[in-house]
């Protein structure tokens, strides 16, 4: 098969900040470059790939972003309905095959979830001062300072498997155009289709109430159950004051409205049931005890819909209304913000009940599937994600869209790791971890703390101008309102350590953070390793490739290499405990690290931590269940996927039209762990996935 070059004629990808929507494809007609390429030779692409990369956005806004389903091509629009983004890397100590990463994209570790001991209140404290300031500039247009932002060249995206001519459409214009359905360990798609709450033989089906309850007082209970009033409370007098009727009272009550706690206080000699909100501030700082009956698992299991909102945002929700620490919660990947997700969760000792009563208290999220089960949830125990994507006006005709899709169904995309990988721009975040792998702190340190061009937060701009001019970290710190990011826990470890122990400054930032970097770096040589290995041997399997025979990698003969696909190839990710390709490729991967200071025979770090056993990742992804619908439709407002709750209350699905103003692509595709979406729509429409390339082309596309 042919492969595609990036020629004048290929398509591209365009962002149009107005209206907040992705505009993907061809930019020929407006960015006409030569229709010759030249194949670079090693030292060439070597010299292109290490070139110093200059950047713009905030290190923190990168960090949490890039490691977070798909993707990360988009922005926030204004609809009001109820998207995923990216991966945490192979763990330090992992088994061969990297396939267990939490997410297409994402699979960032529960820990970080614990806020590292902070308290709820300064969480809540960051999220209104994030929205205080947006981007400073010099009068610079958003488009100037995105020139020094990261280009898929930069990281080693560099080639496409089809021959097929790309199409443009908008990709996100509404979240709901992209959800996202996770796939279990058993390979069943997780859907939520039931909200009913499990009835156990061995506990009463219905409350038993010791005293009835008067209209108002039901009333009362109710909107504190809302969260109408979470700081007040209800005082129910006990009429019959025994010990065995007021915990019968307690019960009942905490039965009847989950979400509600209650205790006994005694008001002038006469006994009251006081219920009060589980989430209110007044409620007590160690959540009460409930019981748990034996015979019944410890975790409850439940499938968590919700809409415009990442895993670890939904997670943060649910702790804070339940008044439970975030790490009681479990589950297999995370997905990303900008869409319609729906997963599985688990819990422990916190009742299907009680789970239930959140679908009256909030927004664009839904719970149900409740079962109980012995044992909690685990990163990368998911065997994927089933993906359904609309790119609405699309130019491509019906003949040019069924060769794309047919081309990603039969043969599949190359499976880089996506732009998010390596940040929304900022220092890019595998200098940092080449930095840290060289053992270089003092670089480590500069990278995340100096000045840089481009869009950025108001008060870093001011943090890194101060550190720039003083060199102090407690001084730096003082101009940070938000002292959790990333430049925010390095200051405060330098202000604790002095800047003679950058090591332990630097681990003040969590673990998961920590190691993205180290990961980013191992993901920007692969990418440039499988870009020069495709341009020189193709889509076929060659002698000295690997391929995995029993959970372990092997070189493939003349002989063998007859007998394997490309499908089956394998490539490594630099570490201590991996074989390279045994042709010219293997050879180029020692080149390039010696490039950047580093002896590809020894990666095992000073630091345990750092230490890279490395991992093996297929080259070309072919997607699963894949399908395909050219959709007519006349109002760019109206929804084209029918969610699980508009099937859960009877609405109607779309109604599609023989003709209309717009066309749309509908496509559905399943895809392994660890891998990117953006990275087949890529290959569909044939496009530049970098926010720079967005910006620079929605300038020309304006202009």
């Amino acid at each position: 098969m042919k492969l595609a070059q990036r020629a004048g004629s290929g398509p591209c990808y365009c962002f149009r900040k107005s209206s907040r929507t992705c505009f993907l494809g061809s930019a020929g007609s407006r960015t006409p470059r030569s229709s010759t390429w030249r194949r670079p030779n090693n030292v060439q692409l070597l010299k292109v790939l290490h070139q110093p990369v200059p950047t713009s956005l905030s290190l923190s806004s990168s960090l949490t972003r890039m490691e977070t389903t798909e993707t990360s091509l988009d922005s926030p629009g204004g609809e009001k309905r109820t998207r995923p983004d990216e991966e945490l890397g192979p763990p330090v100590k992992r088994p061969r095959v990297q396939d267990e990463e939490g997410e297409n994209g994402q699979g960032a570790s529960q820990a970080v979830l614990d806020f590292e001991g902070n308290d709820q209140e300064e969480c809540e404290e960051e999220e209104l001062v994030e929205g205080e300031e947006d981007v400073e500039g010099d009068g610079e247009t958003f488009a100037d300072m995105m020139k020094h932002g990261l280009t898929e060249l930069d990281v080693g995206i560099l080639k496409f498997v089809s021959d097929h001519k790309g199409f443009s459409g908008i990709l996100k214009e509404r979240y709901s155009d992209f959800v996202v359905h996770e796939i279990n360990k058993e390979g069943k798609i997780v859907r939520l289709d039931d909200l009913s709450v499990p009835v156990e033989e061995d506990l009463p089906a219905e409350p038993v109430e010791v005293q009835v309850l008067t209209e108002e007082q039901k009333k009362q209970l109710e909107e504190l159950q809302l969260f109408k009033n979470k700081e007040g409370n209800v005082a129910i007098e006990v009429l019959e004051d025994t010990k065995e009727k007021r915990t019968v009272l307690h019960k009942a009550v905490k039965t009847t409205y989950p979400g509600l706690e209650t205790k006994t206080e005694e008001r002038d000699g006469r006994k009251f049931i006081v219920a009060y909100h589980a989430a209110g501030r007044r409620a007590l700082a160690a959540p009460r005890k409930h019981s748990w009956p034996k015979s019944r698992g410890s975790f409850c299991h439940f499938v968590l819909y919700k809409e415009n909102k990442d895993t670890m945002d939904a997670i943060n929700v649910l702790s804070k209304f339940l008044r439970m620490r975030p790490n009681v919660f479990s589950y297999m990947g995370t997905k990303d913000k900008r869409a319609i997700t729906v997963q599985e969760i688990a819990v422990l000792k916190i009742s299907a009940e009680r789970l239930a009563h959140l679908n009256k208290c909030l927004v664009n999220f839904k719970l149900g599937n409740f079962s109980y089960k012995k044992h909690p949830l685990k990163l990368g125990e998911l065997q994927g994600n089933h993906f359904t994507v609309v790119i609405r006006n699309i130019s491509g005709t019906e003949e040019q869209v069924d060769q794309a899709m047919t081309s990603l169904r039969d043969t599949g995309f190359i499976n880089y790791y996506g732009m998010q990988r390596f940040g929304t721009t900022a220092v890019p975040t595998y200098q940092v971890g080449r930095a840290i792998l060289k053992n270089n702190w003092t670089e480590v340190m500069d990278l995340i703390l100096k000045p840089r061009p481009g869009a950025e937060k108001g008060y870093l701009v001011r943090c890194r101008e101060e550190w720039a001019r003083s060199q102090d970290p407690e001084a730096a710190l003082k101009k940070l309102p938000v002292k959790r990011c990333v430049e925010g826990q390095l200051l405060r470890g330098l202000s604790k350590y002095g800047k003679k122990n950058i090591v332990t400054a630097f681990g003040l930032i969590p673990r998961n953070n920590r190691l993205m970097y180290i990961h980013s770096y191992q993901s920007y040589v692969w990418n440039a390793m499988v870009s020069q290995r495709i341009q020189d041997f193709g889509l076929k399997a060659v002698p000295g490739d690997l391929v995995l025979s029993g959970g372990k990698a092997r070189v493939l003969s003349e002989q063998d290499a007859e007998n394997h696909t490309i499908h089956d190839v394998v490539m490594p990710l630099p570490g201590f405990d991996v074989i390279y390709p045994t042709h010219h490729v293997g050879q180029a991967y020692r080149d390039m690290l010696a490039s950047d200071g580093l002896d590809i025979d020894n990666m095992r770090h000073k630091i345990r931590d750092y230490s890279l056993t490395g991992a093996y990742r297929r080259i070309i992804i072919r997607p699963q269940d894949v399908s395909w619908w050219v959709i007519h439709y006349d109002d760019p407002r109206i929804p084209l996927v029918h969610t699980d709750v508009e099937k859960l209350e009877d609405k109607p699905p779309p109604v599609f039209q023989k003709e209309g103003k717009y066309r749309a692509l509908r496509m559905e595709f399943s895809l392994p762990p660890s891998t990117y979406a953006t990275m087949a729509i890529r290959e569909v429409l044939k496009m530049d996935t970098s926010i720079k390339n967005q910006t620079q082309l929605n300038t020309t596309w304006l202009n």
